[in-house]
């Protein structure tokens, strides 16, 4: 199989890691991609398995050195990025990576590897919706999801620059699209 890439991004809330959660289940040539982070873990995250949880000084070390694909502060004091080395070592496993990023770090994976890279944007019914599902998580704090909810209010702009746009509107029509998508994705030759 060559190698390839497969990026589902979308504004917080809008579902993306539940997607992606299925296809992983759903095709067994599915790697996921673990991003490096700088924020606070999670009750129910795993280091290395959900993200890779790292300080700011050791985050910004390796981007001097250069071993993040992608990278960017997502949030003030909030990093995010993918290292070159999962990549390799996925693509060295004979699997196709797939991501769960945010809208710019799909961007920037697609620029670095244009021939190699599907990008799909997962559009919620509305921003309302969309909003309601954040509130909905009760993971935030008030001033965390005001920043989520602006985040993703400008993230919806990008749905454009995708190669796919997938509504999630009904959780298993979705899921059987985004199963379409890939299927269709992996049996072609580029």
């Amino acid at each position: 199989m060559m190698n390839k890439l497969i990026v589902v991004a979308a504004p917080s809330g809008a579902g993306k890691t539940t997607i992606v959660k299925h296809l992983l289940k759903t095709f067994g040539v599915l790697a996921f991609s673990v991003s490096a982070t700088t924020r606070e873990k999670r009750e129910h995250e795993k280091d290395g398995s959900d993200y890779y949880f790292i300080n700011e000084a050791d985050f910004r070390q390796k981007v001097k050195k250069g071993e993040f694909l992608e990278w960017q502060e997502v949030y003030k004091g909030q990093f995010y990025g993918t290292l070159k080395s999962e990549i390799k070592r996925l693509w060295d496993l004979q699997k196709v990576v797939i991501f769960d990023i945010d809208v710019q770090g799909a961007l920037n994976i697609k620029k670095a590897y244009p021939s190699e890279t599907l990008l799909v944007f997962v559009k919620p019914p509305s921003r309302d919706i969309l909003i309601q599902r954040l509130r909905d998580r009760n993971t935030e704090s008030e001033e965390s999801l005001s920043r989520r909810i602006e985040k993703a209010s400008y993230e919806l702009g990008f749905e454009d620059k995708f190669d796919v746009v997938l509504l999630n509107d009904s959780l298993e029509s979705c899921l059987a699209r985004a199963e379409k998508i890939v299927q269709d994705y992996l049996q072609s030759t580029n």
